[in-house]
């Protein structure tokens, strides 16, 4: 089924956003696992594999569409050098994300294309759960500062 080319632009540029989490989020999952913040490396990981299934969405949904998924494509990518920096990157950029995702919606609104709809307001929905999340991390930081944070980060800190 050939589909409207500025969706397939747009979820082209949808499929850049989520690619270039990928590598963000790996990275930072491996710097918290680094400096023994198990609990982080891990919600950050799962984080990346939550973005990975977007791309995986997205890609099926332009080959669907008859178009070609550009997968070179990256954005810039914002590395944090410590933990604090690294939430407020990946706030920023699941902010960007909903706003990408709500504006596409209403792209795939406009051409009738409902299939697009359903799958970006799926995925919209796990990108606020992102936003959430990196919002609970920064109250806890502002709350408990940063080093009762961090201590509770660790393998061997109460669940």
């Amino acid at each position: 089924m050939k589909g409207n080319e500025k969706l397939l632009a747009v979820l082209n540029q949808l499929l850049a956003d989520e690619l270039t989490a990928i590598n963000q989020y790996m990275v930072h999952s491996e710097m918290c696992d680094n400096w023994g913040y198990e609990k982080l490396h891990e919600a950050i990981e799962k984080q990346a594999r939550d973005e990975m299934h977007h791309a995986e969405w997205l890609i099926r949904r332009v080959l669907f569409l008859e178009g070609t998924p550009v997968v070179s494509r990256l954005n810039p990518i914002r590395i944090g050098q410590s933990v604090s920096e690294m939430v407020s990157n990946d706030q920023e950029a699941e902010l960007a994300a909903v706003r990408a995702y709500n504006d596409a919606i209403g792209l795939a609104h406009e051409v009738g294309d409902q299939a697009a709809v359903d799958l970006l307001i799926e995925i919209l929905k796990m990108e606020e759960g992102h936003v959430d999340w990196a919002e609970m991390q920064r109250a806890q930081i502002e709350q408990m500062g940063l080093q009762n944070y961090l201590t509770n980060q660790t393998e061997g800190a109460a669940s």
